[in-house]
């Protein structure tokens, strides 16, 4: 029973490691020296504000204010280990329930496989300061990623209105080598 547990964990590893290879685009790929410090699921939204388009006063858009997500150990989403948000600087953050922390900002974007949602980033750390398990974080991805797009319209009648479109993703945590 023993062996047949490791061997399907075996297994799963492989194909793991597989998926990254080949089902993430090149632009958005951590090097291969990276090592992987924490993989969660992100089930949240992503929150838009109305305004005025700057290049055509006569239009109206939708412009990203923030992500507002929880963080789960599983993709089943039932063990919350954290959040994210954006912090005072507006930076996108990740936050355990332990206390540890990181921020990044945007390297690469890549189309998300489905039409409907925000694109998969490749993200640098920029908190020198990470704590506890973030503190060797060099890289963040954010892949897998199911809706959180902004509404396709916006007219005058919605200026200055917020809406939350509900997402779905995977961020992984990457030290390097």
């Amino acid at each position: 029973m023993i062996r047949f547990i490791f061997s399907a964990f075996l297994v799963f590893c492989s194909v793991a490691g597989f998926s990254q290879d080949t089902a993430v685009p090149a632009t958005v790929q951590v090097s291969k020296s990276s090592k992987l410090i924490l993989h969660a699921y992100a089930k949240g939204v992503q929150v838009y504000v109305c305004q005025q388009d700057t290049k055509d006063t006569a239009r109206y858009v939708w412009v990203f204010k923030q992500p507002r997500a929880t963080l789960y150990a599983d993709s089943t989403y039932h063990t919350v280990i954290g959040k994210h948000y954006f912090n005072a600087a507006n930076n996108p953050t990740w936050e355990t329930s332990d206390g540890a922390k990181v921020s990044g900002t945007k390297v690469q974007q890549a189309n998300a496989t489905d039409s409907n949602a925000i694109p998969w980033l490749l993200l640098k750390t920029t908190t020198p300061d990470a704590t506890g398990m973030f503190k060797s974080t060099a890289f963040i991805q954010r892949l897998f990623t199911a809706g959180g797009k902004a509404p396709a319209n916006a007219d005058k009648s919605q200026l200055g209105k917020t809406v939350e479109v509900s997402y779905t993703a995977e961020y992984l945590f990457y030290s390097e080598k």
